[in-house]
């Protein structure tokens, strides 16, 4: 265990910030061995204490902390230093030079991201559409949507949808068997909203198609994890979105979030010709 490193991620919010940094941090190191400590809500000198005396104790302990409030900030780097733990805040410096940039203080108020404004209902508004508008459902009202997605099955329109939907962005997604389960507006006017094809290849839908099978007990329906089969719906997809000029994405070896932001670039060019 003299080799595990001791993460403890120190937040005055939900720690969602400090969580998606220390992943990014974790993915350019390979074969290292941590345990995650995650301390949040964290706002006064004695909760940092009562933290540091615990990490005092162990070996190999990092801190990362994401703390608004200057004095807190300042007494937890302190302390740390006074008990030789590495100690790094992620958003400090960032906030002074903002601060400076922008000739304007900082607010230094915890979960000011998490604030109940316009944005923040415009988001759960779109969760909500999305949630309504998920598997080819809700047609009807699929001109309501800013992007739409389509996709054969198990090419993560649902998850792509559904973190774009934690954007902002009211989004629709459709099951493509074959052309004819495209919406008749859509190919009547194939420009009514930003659609994006998903795309992956044969192979790697056979693994994903038969694990779904598998977990869901089904042996039923062999045509749906059948090579050949797949091979004549990814080209009958390719076709479609060719036809109606829509831009595509291969999904084989992105991940949701890889495949959100390339949605989201061919949504802003969208925008921008309309």
């Amino acid at each position: 265990m003299s080799n595990t490193y001791q993460i403890y991620l120190i937040s005055d919010s939900t720690g969602e910030t400090l969580d998606r940094i220390f992943t990014a941090i974790k993915a350019q190191f390979k074969n290292i061995k941590y345990q995650i400590y995650t301390y949040s809500f964290t706002r006064t000198n004695n909760q940092i204490s009562k933290i540091l005396f615990e990490a005092e104790k162990k070996k190999n302990s990092i801190i990362l902390y994401s703390i608004v409030d200057s004095n807190l900030a300042k007494y937890l780097a302190k302390t740390s230093r006074e008990k030789n733990i590495p100690c790094f805040g992620v958003l400090g410096d960032l906030i002074l030079s903002f601060s400076k940039l922008l000739n304007q203080k900082a607010s230094h108020q915890p979960s000011g991201q998490h604030a109940l404004n316009d944005e923040y209902y415009k988001r759960i508004e779109a969760i909500q559409f999305t949630m309504n508008h998920d598997d080819g459902n809700s047609i009807k009202e699929i001109k309501k949507s800013e992007i739409i997605l389509l996709g054969v099955s198990r090419t993560s329109k649902t998850p792509t949808s559904i973190y774009l939907a934690n954007k902002g962005y009211k989004t629709s997604n459709i099951p493509l068997v074959n052309e004819n389960s495209i919406p008749q507006i859509l190919k009547e006017n194939p420009k009514i909203s930003c659609v994006v094809g998903l795309n992956t290849e044969p192979e790697r839908l056979v693994d994903i198609r038969k694990n779904r099978m598998n977990s869901l007990k089904e042996t039923e329906n062999k045509s749906y994890t059948d090579l050949n089969e797949i091979r004549k719906e990814v080209e009958n997809a390719k076709n479609a979105f060719k036809k109606y000029k829509w831009p595509t994405i291969d999904v084989t070896r992105k991940s949701v979030e890889e495949t959100a932001a390339s949605v989201i670039k061919i949504y802003e060019i969208y925008k921008q010709n309309v």
